[in-house]
């Protein structure tokens, strides 16, 4: 065989192993996905828990991940159509306004998959996981219902006021805010609920001003449902020796021995199996989940934090409580009202 037709066959032979492993190349593929956010990481909230969950997944499946962050609204819209464009596996829209943008445009990309944080998108291409705000709510605003007669400890005044300062007035939000007033006026009908809302979720300044007027109006506990606005609410409530309730992630250690507990809500637990649903080949569009008590997909910290600070100050029968309200909740004794504009089905 002369030298040239070796070459061809030889060429023949390198093109043709070529062809043959391409499948496998894009087996081995990382799965590219995207997470849009309506404001930042560093919120030790709401972002932050979106963010872990999507970690966990790197770490357990290999995923190229992105995040495109913005508090303009924007942005939002230009991030999500460009992941879209650009053919990601999986974008995960982690609020409430990114849900609307998804909504808008998952019609135009029938080829990638969407994730939706509190929202309900009817779509083939589009998967929703939404939470019981409201059932967690409802135990923290019992827990403050408790807490604001314990005037043995130091901060805590004669006065039965609580408040709760929220970013943006959005149907999820009220959805917090109708369990928490719920499971305060459920202890104790006659205490006061201070309402504020700062407008944004990216202003801890804003947050701050707030819960400070709220504590000069006699509340001496105050509730954060505001991602990094709560940052200034939760710092208020340290600088006037006063406290506050923690949401989305566990913030009790954030300022040890001001902040009675935290409203898990376990967003991390949805960005993943997300991502696990769709290296399964599980994923499943025109699909709304809903993440409550009865799950653990909502629910207070233990406390353990305050209990350690405050030592045999601590009051205990509020874990007690709570514990009994949260099977009652579970069981289906105790039904907890939900904020009617906030949609749970499609």
């Amino acid at each position: 065989m002369s030298l040239k037709r070796k070459l061809i066959c030889a060429l023949m032979v390198a093109c043709l192993a070529l062809v043959m492993a391409l499948p496998a190349m894009a087996a081995n593929k990382p799965m590219k996905v995207a997470l849009i956010l309506s404001g930042f990481l560093g919120d030790k909230s709401f972002n932050d828990s979106a963010h872990q969950g999507l970690l966990r997944a790197k770490k357990d499946f290999g995923i190229d991940l992105k995040v495109l962050e913005s508090k303009n609204p924007a942005d939002w819209e230009a991030n999500l159509l460009s992941m879209a464009s650009a053919k990601y596996d999986l974008i995960v829209g982690s609020s409430t306004q990114i849900a609307e943008l998804i909504k808008k445009h998952a019609a135009s990309f029938p080829d990638v998959k969407f994730g939706v944080i509190d929202g309900a998108v009817k779509a083939p291409n589009v998967m929703s996981i939404i939470f019981a705000q409201n059932e967690g709510s409802f135990l923290a605003g019992a827990a403050a219902a408790m807490f604001t007669t314990k005037t043995n400890i130091p901060g805590v005044n004669d006065k039965k006021i609580i408040g709760w300062v929220g970013g943006m007035d959005i149907p999820v939000l009220q959805d917090f805010l109708t369990g928490y007033k719920q499971g305060a006026k459920y202890i104790d009908p006659s205490v006061k609920v201070l309402v504020s809302f700062a407008g944004s979720f990216s202003d801890p300044l804003k947050g701050k001003e707030l819960a400070m007027a709220q504590f000069e109006q006699g509340a001496d506990i105050v509730m954060n449902v505001a991602s990094t606005t709560g940052n200034g609410i939760l710092e208020a409530a340290k600088e006037k020796g006063r406290y506050a309730i923690g949401v989305d992630m566990d913030q009790d250690g954030i300022y040890p021995g001001h902040i009675l507990t935290s409203m898990i809500k376990r967003v991390d637990v949805a960005t993943y199996k997300l991502v696990k649903d769709v290296k399964e080949n599980k994923f499943k569009g025109n699909t709304v989940i809903e993440m409550g008590v009865a799950d653990g997909g909502v629910g207070l910290t233990d406390m353990s934090v305050m209990k350690k600070a405050l030592g045999n100050k601590f009051p205990n029968d509020i874990l007690v409580k709570i514990k009994q309200l949260t099977a009652d909740i579970r069981s289906g004794k105790i039904k907890v009202e939900q904020y009617k504009g906030f949609q749970r089905g499609i």
